[in-house]
């Protein structure tokens, strides 16, 4: 559910058959939030050790070039009234990146999606991350300033990684989300991966249970996307992004397959609303592409009216389709070999089931 097997076969009870998460329509209409990224075998893969926090985070930048030295040099013997003018004039002349590793460092959180932040200059996973920021923002800086920020202290306080190693409530949780990764045999390439999540809203066994505490289930919401970064490893990149160029992102498959469409739950919509604002602010440029799969076919209308209203760009992510199994046909541009194949029958291919070859949050 949304800064994304058997049981999506498994018809809810009629009392708490869920509901559309006001996410088809409500994500359409707030795209932006649908840039993040953004699902239940037990795992036992541990977070991300912080290491030398401090030391990065602290870590010296790129030597400053003649004219920023010099201008520094000027302004320790300018009066209090001149001095602010001119590290203002020191701040422009640093490169956006550097601007917001600058930022960065005064925050004091180390982290950002499992990534030990470090000098962009010679750290390319740091530079992807600053990049995304400003990407999101079309290249605004005042914008991907205050973005990264907000990331930032966000996870100071939340401590996403730690949810990793949380246990969830089987009972709540069992079937809702997975995670899978694909990867191109012999390739070092990061097109040579793909990593999905999957949001299986139709095996929700009980509506007031899984949505009733809202802070519950955005912390299991989190830890899925967690997961697939993880597997998206951003951490070992050795290639940098650019504003055209970046094939860290992750595939989205949210699956319909037996929801009602005719009525809303007060605790989906409150759930579906604060997921989408959550993975908006804090996991920007990380959605590649989002299907929408076993939806009724008048969801095809929704999607040819929202593109009235929806920048081209994203609007370009968002594939409703009303067969599940045509799912596996859509990516033959991908350099994976038969990427399609390898998906789960129930999705057109010929893979392991979901359960098999997915893996989620811990559940007891």
């Amino acid at each position: 559910m949304s800064d994304a097997q058997t049981q999506e076969n498994t018809t809810a009870p009629a009392a708490d058959t869920a509901p559309i998460p006001a996410e088809v329509s409500t994500q359409m209409e707030s795209a932006v939030a649908t840039q993040s990224a953004e699902s239940v075998p037990t795992v036992s893969s541990a977070a991300p050790a912080l290491t030398d926090t401090a030391a990065t985070i602290n870590a010296p930048t790129s030597p400053a070039s003649p004219e920023t030295a010099a201008a520094t040099q000027a302004t320790a013997t300018l009066p209090p009234e001149e001095t602010g003018i001119k590290e203002k004039l020191i701040s422009e002349q640093q490169t956006p990146i550097a601007q917001l590793w600058a930022l960065a460092q005064s925050i004091g959180h180390p982290e950002i999606w499992g990534v030990n932040l470090a000098d962009p200059a010679t750290h390319v996973p740091t530079q992807i991350i600053l990049q995304k920021y400003l990407n999101a923002n079309d290249g605004d800086l005042a914008k991907a300033k205050d973005q990264l920020q907000k990331t930032l202290e966000w996870r100071a306080k939340t401590k996403p990684l730690e949810l990793i190693n949380k246990t969830f409530s089987k009972a709540k949780f069992e079937g809702l989300g997975y995670v899978t990764t694909y990867t191109e045999e012999g390739s070092s390439d990061p097109e040579g991966k793909e990593v999905f999540t999957w949001n299986i809203y139709g095996a929700t066994k009980s509506i007031e249970k899984t949505f009733g505490k809202l802070d519950e289930f955005l912390e299991w919401r989190i830890a899925l996307m967690e997961l697939a970064l993880k597997e998206l490893d951003i951490g070992s990149a050795t290639k940098p992004i650019t504003e055209n160029y970046d094939p860290y992102k992750i595939f989205q498959v949210h699956d319909y397959k037996s929801v009602s469409f005719l009525r809303q739950s007060p605790q989906v919509k409150s759930a579906s609303t604060k997921t989408i604002e959550v993975f908006a602010q804090n996991y920007p440029e990380l959605l590649k592409e989002k299907f929408f799969v076993n939806v009724p076919a008048i969801m095809g209308f929704i999607y040819n009216f929202m593109k009235l209203f929806v920048a081209p760009k994203t609007i370009k992510k968002f594939h409703p389709m009303s067969n599940g199994q045509n799912l596996s046909r859509e990516f033959g541009a991908s350099k994976i070999t038969s990427l399609g194949e390898k998906l789960p029958p129930n999705y057109g291919g010929k893979g392991a089931s979901l359960e098999d070859q997915g893996k989620g949050p811990l559940l007891e």
